[in-house]
């Protein structure tokens, strides 16, 4: 019922307007912020590295994911100086603009996860809660926005494109 209701009700996608524009804000803020005012992600990886998230008894809880970190995130630091802060920002943007929503809120919660196995919690609870509400609705969450037009042209052109070649295998 909640389901139905959250994914279908035009309710529903006026609150999830309020949830969009107050995630996008903070998303689109935060990968400016670093856009405009230098950003090094190698203080953090490092941090995380030397300070893994441990459980009750001392153990890496997530030792695959420092692994990540030593053997790929912090090699490649330069790649992920461009794609932290840009990644911020565009589904900052999306969020507020509702263009791609259900993806820009799978990313979203992709960085926010990410963060919280590096062992940060800052707001990503709140972040993760409202983001996954946002997924769940689906493309109601972005019904008043350009999601109402972009994603019926996606899915004309893409699925016009698949019944074409479809086609053209068959003859």
């Amino acid at each position: 019922m909640v389901a139905k209701w959250l994914r279908g009700n035009s309710i529903s996608a006026g609150i999830l307007v309020v949830l969009r524009l107050y995630l996008g804000y903070t998303f689109l803020t935060a990968g400016f912020h670093k856009l405009t005012g230098g950003f090094d992600a190698s203080g953090f990886l490092k941090g995380a590295i030397a300070k893994p998230v441990k459980g009750p008894e001392g153990d890496i809880l997530y030792g695959w994911y420092v692994s990540f970190l030593k053997g790929f995130a912090l090699p490649n630091v330069d790649l992920f100086n461009t794609i932290v802060p840009l990644g911020e920002f565009l589904i900052g943007l999306g969020l507020i603009l509702g263009c791609l929503t259900t993806a820009a809120a799978f990313f979203g919660l992709v960085m926010n996860f990410s963060f919280m196995f590096a062992g940060t919690v800052s707001s990503n609870p709140q972040d993760i809660l409202l983001g996954g509400i946002i997924l769940f609705a689906g493309y109601n969450a972005g019904r008043y926005g350009l999601d109402r037009w972009v994603i019926p042209y996606i899915r004309k052109t893409v699925f016009k494109q698949n019944a074409d070649a479809a086609a053209g295998e068959n003859v």
